[in-house]
C-alpha cells in the first residue's frame, strides 16, 4: 500500500501539488496533557471511551486556547482495578492559554475549571451573548456550565442555569434550534453505566455496551436569561433511545433550521430534522443514515457535516470503529454511501477510527479527513490516518508521506483541529487514552492561499453558531457552517477556515445568518483573518 501512496505522490509532485507535511510540536508548545483512567489499567467501558478535547478564545486575543478533558480517580467499587493510592498531583481537565509564539501555559487552576468529575467532553460557546465564550463539560454523573466572567475566570453556574444532566453525558452539541438568539443545548448521553455489573466472558475484558440499557438525550432551550429549560420531552427526543457516543449539529438541508446527528455505539444512529415548530422528527433510515455499509448497527464515533465536494449541500462524515463512512447528501433529506468509491473503506477497516476531523490542511480548496485510531477493548496503539482530497469524490491515504508524527502509534480518542498558531495551516490535537496526548503541527509548505471568517452575531446569538458562511475564489464555491459541538467529543477552532488555491483573493464571501440577514463582501484579500459582524 505505501508502493501505491509513493506512486501518486510522484504524481502530485508532477502536477505542482502541495504536499501535505505535520511534525510533533507536542514539546515545543508546552501542551503536556495526560489523560487519566482513573485506575491501574483499563477495566470499564466507563474508562475505554476516553475523552475529547475544545479549542476556544477565552480571553479574546484572537488566539484560540485549548481545554483537555481528563478521567479522574473514582470511589470504591467503581473500577475492578482501583488506584492503590492517590495520585501525587490532582488529576483533572485542563485549560491551557495560547501565549501566541505557539506555546501555551496551564492556567486551570487560575480560571477555575478543573472540572470535578469524570470528564468525556467539552463544547464552548457564549450562551448568555455577553461577549465571552462559556464552557460546558459533560462526564459521567453530570455536566457542569461555567460562564465566563471576563476576567480570565469562570464560574460554575450549572444550578443556577437550571441544567440538571443526570447520567453519563458524553458528545454535546451548541445551536438555535428556534432561531430566537440565543444558543441552546443539545447532550447527548450514553448507558446507564452500572460499575458493579461484572458478568462478562474473560476474553471481552469488561462489559460493552450492549451489556447497558440505553439512554435518551436532552435538549435544552436557551430562555435568553442565563437560565435553560428542559423541552426533551416536547421536541420529541425522548421516544429514541440509543447509546450515543459524538453528536453535531448542522442544517443539512439548507431550510435555514439546524438539524441534529446522533452517532451510536450499537445501535442505529439517529437524524433529528428540525420541523421549525420546536420539535424534531427522526429520519436516519429513510435518509439513509442510520446503519453501516452492510446494514448493521454499527459503533459509530464521530460525525461532521462538511461539503466535501463543492455541489453546495453539506454531506456527512462519520468515524467508526469498523468502517468509516462518507455519505454524499443527494438531496431532499437522502444521503448515499459513497466510502468504498472515494477510496476510504478500505485503508480504514484494520482500525478502530475514533476522533477525526475535516479541514482542508493544504489549503487547495478541497476538505481533507484526519482520522485518529486506538484499540477499542484492549490498549493497542494505532497509527493515524490522514486522507488527501483529491477532488471527483476520490481520496488519497497520504499518511506515510505526511511526517514520522504519522508513525506513532498511540491508543488515540478524542481530536480537535485548529489554526493555533495562525499562519493559516490548521493544526491538530489528539487527547490518548490514558497517556500524553499528542500536538500535530501542520507544516505543509505555504504555497496555497486562505482566509478565515470570525463571525460576530448582533440579532442572532453572538458566535454566530448556524450561520452559513459562501466563499467564492478562484472559479469555485465554498460553503462551511458554523457549528460548535463535532466529531468525537470534540470541538474545532470556532472561526471558518478556506483554502483558496492560487487565489489571491475571495471575489465574493456571503454571510447568512440565523436572523435571516445576508451580508456580502467583495474583493476580499487572502492570507488573513477577518471577522464579520452581524449588521
Amino acid at each position: 500500500m505505501r508502493g501505491l501512496v509513493l506512486v501518486w505522490l510522484l504524481g502530485a509532485a508532477s502536477r505542482g501539488e502541495t504536499p501535505l507535511r505535520f511534525e510533533d510540536a507536542t514539546a515545543a508548545s508546552g501542551l503536556r496533557f495526560t489523560h487519566s483512567l482513573g485506575s491501574q489499567r483499563l477495566g470499564s467501558l466507563l474508562e475505554s471511551t476516553g475523552a475529547g478535547c475544545a479549542w476556544l478564545d477565552f480571553n479574546n486575543d484572537g488566539l484560540p486556547d485549548l481545554y483537555a478533558v481528563s478521567g479522574k480517580p473514582l470511589g470504591p467499587g467503581m473500577h475492578p482495578y482501583p488506584l492503590r493510592k492517590p495520585p501525587a498531583e490532582p488529576v483533572h481537565s485542563r485549560l491551557y492559554r495560547n501565549d501566541g509564539d505557539g506555546k501555551f501555559t496551564d492556567v486551570t487552576t487560575a480560571a477555575g475549571v478543573a472540572a470535578d468529575l469524570f470528564g468525556t467532553a467539552a463544547i464552548a460557546a457564549d450562551y448568555d451573548n455577553d461577549g465571552f465564550t462559556d464552557l460546558l463539560v459533560t462526564g459521567y454523573g453530570r455536566a457542569i456550565l461555567y460562564r465566563n466572567r471576563g476576567n480570565g475566570t469562570f464560574e460554575d453556574v450549572t444550578a443556577k442555569a437550571g441544567l440538571k444532566v443526570p447520567g453519563w453525558s458524553i458528545g454535546s452539541a451548541w445551536l438555535d434550534y428556534n432561531r430566537d438568539g440565543c444558543v441552546d443545548l443539545f447532550v447527548g448521553r450514553y448507558v446507564k453505566f452500572d460499575p458493579q455489573y461484572r458478568a462478562y466472558y474473560a476474553a471481552d475484558n469488561y462489559p460493552g455496551p450492549l451489556d447497558y440499557e440505553g439512554e435518551t438525550n436532552l435538549l435544552f432551550r436557551n430562555n435568553c436569561n442565563g437560565t435553560f429549560t428542559d423541552v426533551s420531552r416536547e421536541a420529541g427526543l425522548t421516544a429514541f433511545t440509543g447509546r450515543a457516543m459524538g453528536v453535531t449539529a448542522a442544517d443539512f438541508d439548507g431550510d435555514g433550521y439546524p438539524d441534529m446527528y446522533v452517532a451510536n455505539d450499537k445501535t442505529e444512529n439517529f437524524l433529528f430534522h428540525n420541523q421549525r415548530d420546536g420539535t424534531f422528527k427522526e429520519i436516519a433510515v429513510p435518509a439513509g443514515v442510520a446503519y453501516g455499509q452492510n446494514g448493521e448497527s454499527t459503533s459509530a464515533m464521530g460525525p461532521i457535516f462538511a461539503d466535501f465536494d463543492h455541489d453546495g449541500r453539506v454531506d456527512l462524515w462519520v468515524s467508526d470503529s469498523k468502517y468509516n463512512r462518507l455519505l454524499k447528501n443527494i438531496g431532499p433529506a437522502k444521503f448515499k454511501d459513497v466510502t468504498e468509491p472515494a477510496g476510504i473503506s478500505q485503508l480504514t477497516a484494520q482500525y478502530v477510527s475514533w476522533g477525526t476531523a475535516v479541514q482542508d490542511f493544504d489549503n487547495d480548496g478541497l476538505r481533507d479527513i484526519f482520522i485518529a485510531h486506538g484499540g477499542l477493548i484492549h490498549m493497542v496503539p494505532q497509527e493515524h490516518s490522514l486522507f488527501r482530497n483529491l477532488g471527483e469524490g476520490r481520496f488519497a491515504d497520504v499518511s506515510a508521506s505526511a511526517g514520522p508524527v504519522f508513525d506513532h502509534k498511540t491508543v488515540a480518542r478524542g481530536a480537535c483541529a485548529a489554526d493555533y498558531d495562525n499562519d493559516g495551516r490548521v493544526d491538530l490535537f489528539v487527547v490518548n487514552l490514558g497517556s500524553p496526548a499528542v500536538v500535530f503541527h501542520n507544516v505543509s509548505p505555504a504555497a496555497n492561499h486562505w482566509l478565515m471568517v470570525k463571525l460576530a452575531g448582533r440579532k442572532s446569538n453572538r458566535d454566530g453558531i448556524g450561520a452559513k458562511v459562501e466563499v467564492v475564489a478562484g472559479g469555485r464555491t465554498q460553503i462551511a457552517e458554523r457549528v460548535a459541538g463535532l466529531g468525537y467529543l470534540a470541538q474545532d477552532d470556532p472561526r471558518l477556515h478556506f483554502g483558496l488555491g492560487a487565489a489571491s483573493k475571495a471575489d465574493r464571501l456571503t454571510v447568512t445568518w440565523p436572523s435571516g440577514i445576508v451580508q456580502r463582501l467583495e474583493n476580499v484579500s487572502s492570507n488573513r483573518i477577518i471577522t464579520v459582524e452581524e449588521k
